[in-house]
Formats: structure tokens, C-alpha cells, sequence
């Protein structure tokens, strides 16, 4: 039986105010709405008060606060989950904790090659290194979301995951206690990798506060091209041959369908198209290097040459300079948020080995439009990894509302059960939250599930840390 607060509400924010400062504690309507409603405007909850730390002391006094009174505490970043993993019910009886205060470069050492901090990219590359995190929300996401969620983005494919790029942690306990693990080692064979547990674990058995991350060296060239493609088979092959051409100079291999290009030049009328046909099928290719450009970009002409010869591409574009490779950049990161103002997407990010995606997106796209007809059939992501957004939308016609009510939860479960069928993941890299929470009964054992519990049970004994996320019920995985 979980155990009642004693504290009462004003004593509470009394409490808080004095480890955070005044300002930095919220408890107006008002000022919280902003961190009880997530990015997508799906999810709304309320909450007994916001709380903005500048320190890992002051998260660790939070914490041991609201363990002591048993009171849950919802951890969040940028506010950019698409899973509901960052806000709150609406039971009103959790503290948010928003991280958004601590963004402080630590230390970057250039010769270890990493960083530590509390935010990423930019420092980086002042200091001469790469940092290859690349996703959509960077400006508006925060390192310890990427932590807490495994984000991976467009440079999977060359640099890996968070899970690979994180030398180390810093994480705030449930009840205030500080574990650390800021040591920036390659090599570190003593017992267990605490810090994978954090991880990936939406916020549910620690707050990560810092991170040592690992650094590259900053390409010296890049070549960019933008690729009418046959279909998505033809994709997969375009890209087993750029590998065997490039090797590990492949960084990104984006694969983009028609509907979803033409959503983003709906959106924004100012943008032009690469190519002056409509098509499909895309994929958008970035080789880089720390060798010479015109090296780069004959590897990227063999590439092209090589998949016209074969079949595999209809029409291509290459970047001629720098603000060319941007704009090809800017019509794929636009796709999310573009779906966001449209309103209606179902969101199914899927992980497929990359032998089954081609047959996986036909068959999924098959079956959603036998549910949903006329559906905008949104399809991209980050082929070289298997991952595919796989993002039916409501047709033009129908409201957001409407379209959701109706399909959502079919929809979702038909493509997420596909993808479970070919040996795939329900979540790539965008997180479990509340969206995908009860639907990890339909991929998970018995056994994982109850590994799962076990390890939130032994750090978070309360069940006072974002709570309701990730894991289903006991009762209904049992």
C-alpha cells in the first residue's frame, strides 16, 4: 500500500523554494503549463509544482525531500518526448523536475576525447571535436533526455547511440543519494555498468545530471547527395553498395517517401524540392572524412554511378556547397515537426533488421491502408540502422482528432505487431513513455518484464520516480 504525504502543499513548496531559490520553484497554473503539456499537445497532466535545480546537490535535496514525504517526482529535459515519457498525470500530486537550468560544459578534453557536462554539439566543435549526436529536436532537447530515452538519430549508422557515445554518468538516486561514474574511461572492467541501467530508463531509476560523452575529430569533408531511388529494396541495395564503395566514411543514409517530402513543402512553400520530379522513393546520403573533399566526392560519384548502372536510382542531386547540403538537411529534419503541425500522426517508431525493412514497410503499408484508406503514408528514417518511422497521417479531410480516435490504437498495434513478428523493436529510439507502455505486454516475456520490475523495485522502492512510465501494471504483466 503506497503511503500517504504528510507534508502538506505549503510546506512543500516552502521546502522547495529553499533549496532552489524562489524563482526557480513554479506553482502557478499559469507558469507550470508549459512542463505539464508535452510537445505534441497530447498529453496533459497537472502537478503540485515545477522545480528548476541549477545543481546536482540541489536535484539530490529535491529528491530526498520527496522521497521522505512520498511524493512522486516526474524528471524532465526539453520537453521533447513523442511518447508522453515527460509530463505528468493528472492526479496533480507529483513535483516536475526540469533540468533545463543545468547546461554547463564541464571540461572537454581534447586529447581523451571527451566531454563533460550538463549540455553538447556546439561546444564540441569550438573546441575542434565532433560530437555526432543528430537529431531533430537538437536546440530544444537536452543531453540528459537523449540519456534517459538512448536517442540516436542520423549518425547511428557511422557513431552509434547514446549507449555508445557515453563514457560515463552522474545520476541522482530516487532518495537523493548521488551515484557517479565521471572517469571518461574506454576500459573499465570492475563489476557491473551501473550506468546502462540509467541509460535508456526514461527517467524511472535515477535523474542523469552529467555525462561524459566520447568526442571525434571533426570531418574535413563532406559530400551530400540527395537520391530518387527505385523503391525501398532498391534502397537497401544502394546501400550495401555505398558501404562496400565508402566503408565507414557512410555516415547518414536516410531513406524519405514521397508523402513525407511533399508534407514538408506544404508546410514551408519557400523550399524547393531537390529534384524536379516527384518520386516516391528518396534517400538522402551523407559521405564524410578527415581526407581530401575531391577524394570524397569521387567516392560519392562512384557510389551514384554505380547505383544508375544497376537500376537502383532514378534521378539524383548532389550538394555543390555547403548551404546546399544544409538545405537537404533542413526538408528531412523538417518531417517531425511538420506531422506536429499537421496534427493526426501516429507515431511508430520501429527498429527491423535492415534485411526485412523493404518487405516490413511493404506489408505494414499494406495493412494500414486497408484500416485507413486514405491515410498519408509518412515513411522515413534512419535506413543504415534499421530504423524506420513508420508515420500514417490523417488524410486532409478528416480532423486530428477524429483520425486518432479511430485508428490509433489499431493502426499501432498492427504495425507494432509486424515488427515484433520480424524480430523487431516497438521502439528504436524514441522511448516507451506512457504512449508504448502497456504495449510492451505484447513484446516482452514474462521473464523480461519481471527483470524489469525487479530493477525498478531494488533503485526506486517507493515507486516514486516517473511513475506509471515505461513499465506496465505488475498486475497486468502478470
Amino acid at each position: 500500500m503506497t503511503e500517504v504525504s504528510k507534508i502538506s502543499p505549503t510546506q512543500l513548496l516552502e521546502s522547495l523554494r529553499a533549496i532552489v531559490g524562489d524563482k526557480a520553484c513554479l506553482d502557478a497554473l499559469a507558469d507550470m503549463q508549459p512542463f505539464t503539456t508535452d510537445y505534441r499537445k497530447l498529453y496533459h497532466g497537472k502537478a503540485l509544482a515545477v522545480v528548476l535545480p541549477a545543481t546536482t546537490e540541489q536535484v539530490s535535496e529535491v529528491l530526498a525531500l520527496c522521497s521522505r514525504n512520498h511524493i512522486s517526482v516526474v524528471p524532465q529535459g526539453g520537453n521533447t518526448s513523442l511518447m508522453g515519457g515527460a509530463v505528468p498525470d493528472a492526479a496533480g500530486d507529483a513535483v516536475v523536475l526540469n533540468l533545463r537550468r543545468m547546461n554547463q560544459v564541464q571540461e572537454i578534453d581534447s586529447v581523451n576525447d571527451t566531454m563533460t557536462l550538463q549540455a553538447a554539439r556546439a561546444a564540441a566543435e569550438t573546441a575542434g571535436r565532433l560530437f555526432p549526436l543528430r537529431i531533430g529536436s537538437e536546440g530544444s532537447c537536452q543531453i540528459g533526455g537523449n540519456l534517459s530515452t538512448n536517442a540516436g538519430g542520423t549518425a547511428v549508422l557511422r557513431y552509434g547511440n547514446m549507449r555508445d557515445l557515453t563514457l560515463g554518468i552522474e545520476a541522482v538516486l530516487p532518495d537523493g543519494r548521488i551515484y557517479s561514474s565521471l572517469r571518461g574511461l574506454r576500459k573499465d572492467n570492475t563489476g557491473y555498468d551501473l550506468k546502462q541501467l540509467f541509460i535508456g530508463s526514461e527517467g524511472t531509476l535515477g535523474i542523469i545530471t552529467s555525462a561524459v560523452l566520447k568526442l571525434m575529430p571533426l570531418p574535413s569533408a563532406t559530400a551530400v547527395a540527395w537520391v530518387a531511388v527505385k523503391d525501398p529494396h532498391a534502397a537497401v541495395q544502394l546501400l550495401t553498395e555505398a558501404k562496400r564503395i565508402a566503408g565507414q566514411a557512410v555516415t547518414a543514409f536516410e531513406l524519405i517517401s514521397g508523402p513525407a517530402l511533399s508534407l514538408v513543402l506544404e508546410s514551408m512553400p519557400q523550399w524547393s524540392a531537390p529534384l524536379p520530379d516527384a518520386h516516391d522513393w528518396m534517400v538522402l546520403i551523407e559521405l564524410s572524412s578527415g581526407g581530401d573533399a575531391q577524394t570524397l566526392d569521387a567516392t560519392l560519384m562512384r557510389i551514384l554511378e554505380e547505383g544508375m548502372a544497376g537500376g537502383l536510382i532514378n534521378d539524383a542531386a548532389i550538394a555543390a556547397s555547403i548551404a546546399d547540403a544544409q538545405a537537404f538537411w533542413r526538408l528531412r529534419e523538417e518531417i517531425s515537426d511538420a506531422q506536429t503541425r499537421e496534427g493526426g500522426s501516429i507515431k511508430c517508431d520501429i527498429s527491423i533488421p535492415l534485411s526485412k525493412v523493404a518487405d516490413f514497410i511493404a506489408q505494414a503499408s499494406a495493412q494500414v491502408l486497408e484500416m485507413a484508406p486514405d491515410a498519408r503514408m509518412v515513411i522515413y528514417g534512419h535506413m543504415g540502422d534499421g530504423n524506420v518511422h513508420f508515420n500514417p497521417l490523417r488524410p486532409k479531410h478528416a480532423s486530428a482528432a477524429q483520425f486518432l480516435s479511430e485508428h490509433y490504437v489499431s493502426v499501432s498495434r498492427a504495425v507494432d505487431g509486424l515488427a515484433h513478428q520480424q524480430n523487431g523493436s516497438i521502439s528504436a529510439e524514441h522511448g516507451i513513455g506512457v504512449a508504448k507502455r502497456d504495449d510492451l505486454l505484447l513484446c516482452k516475456t514474462p521473464v523480461e518484464l519481471e527483470l524489469m520490475w525487479q530493477i525498478k523495485q531494488a533503485l526506486d522502492p517507493k515507486n516514486l520516480l516517473n511513475p506509471a512510465k515505461v513499465l506496465p501494471a505488475p498486475s497486468a504483466a502478470s
